[in-house]
């Protein structure tokens, strides 16, 4: 056998080149004049440590000293006063000095410390300005009584009730202009969830009693009545006007006019629509009182619809007379009833490359009630040049997907279930999928898969899917010669997993915890659980009806055996965010599946995999595992050539899985060529195994004694290119412990770190062994981040 060199790859290279430019840098102030000072750094000084942090970010933006990157990108890349990378100097000038002097000492006035003075200093060397700013806070006043003042009865009742619930001042704390701007909008937002339509901010006031020879301050808040009136007037829901135009947003010719019932008349210039699509989820009803929260809601759920763009508030209009009754309007535009996208990517390693292309068409409103149809199609093939036996073209495998799904946003069932908007829009979605699998000299694997699922929010961070009806029908056949070459070699169980038809009925479950929060930068925990059971009611009739059996004695229906188990998933990632973008994830993802019953097997659509670019990134999908499971057993020789050559990709599987993974992310720059460039260093650990002892995996099995030898941990480093609509992500992981050696010789990346981009020894004895090249580290492309 020839061992292949590997080569960096060309992508990589031009990244390493681009970061040593980076870091070898260039002068931060070779481009000033010579009367210019680049500020370089900012010293606040006698600031209470409570506000230390807090207190320089009140200097002007453009004095504050520039992230290095940013500024390296912008002499880099920007030309003539351009500002399109990057972010230009922050250039020393003495009146914004002044300007940022004031705004700290007003904060620190603001703070309750209302005799604070801040002077301010330069020092410039080499063209780099320090600015120095000092403050002498003096004492810190606190509020000693708190009262209020408001005419209206009924608002110092809603006030006196609420106040607790909301209030950051309180009798003994701190004077702060902060809080009681918070408390202004807490209580203006009372008065909006109450009826009062028409209150405005600027009926609340304040008024500071302050003696400054004890450092304390009296507080009253005052809320007048409006002119001429003796109380703030409630108003409530009248009738409700619901315009939609045309997507182009033309509201001219002939519309569609239905009064519906005695709150809303529908009126439809695009022709496409049913009035319940709107009206389920307006939760403003006649006579009720005006709420924001309920508008806000409205107009929330009307645009998780996916069928209308840029839905904005309601409108309102006062009824001409004494009532207080509120006409609502909603005017909205659809989105265009028809789209395609078509989306693909492409992978390479060492000779080692393929491509996935798909489609996707979108019907959004089908049936006039804002039920979304999809079509897939999905086309993939992997490519294995270098390294194939089998297949002289170098096709290694290819999978055919097709799919139609069918989504109405409401739930339907057989009896009558309340909307369930507040919190989300629930949704029926019934869907068919069918994939077609072939691996040439080896197998020819379809699968067809039909669905009822249901999705609902219990709160804004809680959602439940769940799958009643999911029935599922599989089978694969098997190259003749290969399943000659298999049952010469004693490998029953992989002609089982692959080539039998086999079916299964069952369920499925799914629960979430702050799915809402993904794309945030804040500290939270995300959970989501699922468990999916098959085959129970079918063992139950096949038992009662006594059917007959195959011929090893699994029970069948209409002359197939069906397949029983039990499957469950976890993904638990606790999120810890510091602030400018930077946040750190630990990730836990554990799997189990048990086939019981009719069953000794799992589907082979079911069973764990572990690689990829969303786990394990050191390793290719499917080439991990299980346990310390090495492809090297099936022997050298024509034999164990042929066994490992057409096994490939699909004989790394198994029933148990935990991954792991921690990951720190931060910001690079904020402007790089129109996106924001982060970065993110990780690492990968976990494995799959089998249940159980079996020869086609020797040492995959699963036991608690062998956990840390036949665990992988993959180290790596990675860009992402933040474009707002979506995330581009570059990541270059590395193999660092790989559980298929022994010993120290797992600690691949420490042992063979002279064979990371050259080959030697090791490198070429794993070629005789194992038919294929071992690759240190691994380049994936993906669109989103990882998890």
């Amino acid at each position: 056998m020839k061992a292949y060199p590997n080569l960096i790859p060309k992508s990589f290279a031009i990244l390493l080149i681009i970061s040593v430019f980076l870091a070898t840098g260039c002068s931060l102030t070779r481009k000033l004049k010579e009367h210019q000072a680049l500020v370089r750094k900012i010293t606040v000084k006698g600031v209470d440590k409570e506000f230390a942090e807090a207190a320089p970010t009140f200097v002007d933006k453009q004095e504050q000293p520039n992230n290095w990157i940013n500024l390296n990108l912008y002499y880099m890349f920007s030309h003539d006063g351009k500002k399109d990378v990057g972010e230009p100097p922050a250039i020393l000038d003495t009146q914004l000095v002044e300007y940022s002097r004031q705004q700290i000492e007003r904060f620190l006035q603001n703070k309750g410390y209302l005799k604070a003075k801040v002077t301010d200093s330069i020092a410039v060397k080499k063209k780099k300005a320090h600015l120095y700013f000092t403050a002498v806070e003096g004492p810190m006043f606190r509020i000693r009584r708190i009262t209020d003042s408001i005419l209206d009865p009924s608002v110092r009742g809603l006030y006196r009730n609420n106040r607790n619930n909301f209030s950051h001042i309180q009798p003994g704390g701190r004077y702060d202009t902060d809080s009681l701007a918070y408390d202004r909008d807490e209580f203006f937002q009372v008065m909006k969830r109450n009826g009062y339509y028409d209150f405005y901010r600027q009926y609340i006031n304040y008024s500071v009693d302050t003696a400054f020879d004890n450092s304390v301050a009296d507080v009253r808040m005052i809320i007048g009545n409006p002119e001429g009136k003796k109380k703030h007037p409630i108003y409530t829901i009248n009738n409700t006007l619901v315009t939609i135009s045309a997507s182009n947003g033309r509201t001219d010719g002939k519309a569609d006019t239905l009064q519906v019932d005695s709150q809303f008349r529908f009126v439809d210039y695009s022709h496409s629509f049913k009035p319940k699509v709107v009206t389920n989820y307006v939760f403003q009803k006649k006579g009720d009182i005006y709420n924001i929260d309920k508008q806000t809601l409205t107009t929330s759920r009307l645009s998780e619809l996916n069928v209308f763009r840029n839905v904005p508030n309601p409108n309102y209009e006062k009824k001409g007379d004494s009532t207080n009754k509120l006409n609502m309007q909603i005017d909205i535009t659809p989105l265009k009833k028809m789209s395609d996208r078509v989306e693909g990517e492409f992978i390479f390693n060492n000779g080692r490359y393929g491509y996935n292309v798909g489609n996707t068409f979108t019907n959004r409103n089908l049936f006039k009630s804002a039920a979304i149809l999809q079509v897939k199609l999905n086309w993939s093939v992997l490519f294995d040049n270098g390294n194939n036996n089998i297949n002289d073209n170098g096709v290694e495998n290819q999978e055919f997907k097709t799919g139609v799904s069918l989504t109405y946003p409401r739930l339907i069932t057989p009896f009558s279930v309340p909307t369930l908007g507040e919190y989300g829009v629930p949704h029926t979605t019934f869907s068919s999928n069918y994939s077609l699998f072939y691996q040439k000299g080896l197998v020819t694997r379809k699968s067809f898969v039909n669905s009822l699922t249901y999705d609902f929010a219990e709160t804004a961070h809680k959602l439940h899917t769940f799958t009643p009806i999911d029935i599922e029908f599989s089978s694969g056949v098997i190259d003749p010669a290969a399943r000659d070459s298999l049952e010469k070699n004693g490998r029953d169980a992989y002609l089982r997993l692959i080539g039998r038809t086999i079916f299964t009925v069952g369920s499925q479950y799914t629960y979430q915890v702050n799915a809402d929060m993904l794309n945030s930068y804040g500290s939270f925990t995300y959970f989501k659980g699922s468990v999916d059971v098959g085959g129970n009611t079918m063992s139950l009739v096949t038992n009662a009806l006594n059917t007959s059996r195959d011929s090893i004695g699994a029970r069948t229906l209409l002359g197939h055996a069906f397949s029983q188990y039990v499957r469950g998933e976890a993904d638990l990632r606790i999120y810890r965010g510091f602030g400018n973008e930077k946040q750190f994830v630990f990730r836990i993802n554990p799997g189990i599946g048990i086939p019981y019953g009719n069953s000794s097997q799992m589907v082979f659509e079911k069973e764990f995999y572990a690689g990829g670019a969303n786990d394990m990134r050191a390793w290719l999908p499917r080439t991990l595992g299980p346990g310390q499971f090495n492809r090297a057993s099936y022997g050298v020789g024509l034999v164990g050539d042929d066994l490992r050559q057409r096994l490939k990709y699909l004989d790394q599987f198994g029933e148990i899985k935990i991954i792991g993974n921690a990951e720190y992310r931060y910001k690079i720059a904020d402007n790089f060529f129109g996106s924001k460039l982060k970065g993110a260093f990780f690492t990968d650990f976990g494995n799959i195994w089998r249940l159980k002892e079996t020869s086609d995996n020797p040492r995959g099995e699963f036991k608690l004694n062998n956990l840390w030898q036949s665990t992988a941990i993959g180290i790596g480093t990675g860009l992402r290119f933040d474009l707002t609509y979506f995330v581009f992500r570059l990541d270059a992981a590395f193999k660092f412990k790989d559980p298929q050696f022994d010993g120290a010789d797992q600690w691949v990346l420490i042992q063979h770190f002279n064979e990371l981009f050259h080959n030697h020894d090791f490198k070429n004895n794993y070629y005789q062994t194992n038919g294929e090249s071992y690759n240190f580290m691994q380049l994936n492309f993906g669109i989103g981040l990882p998890f």
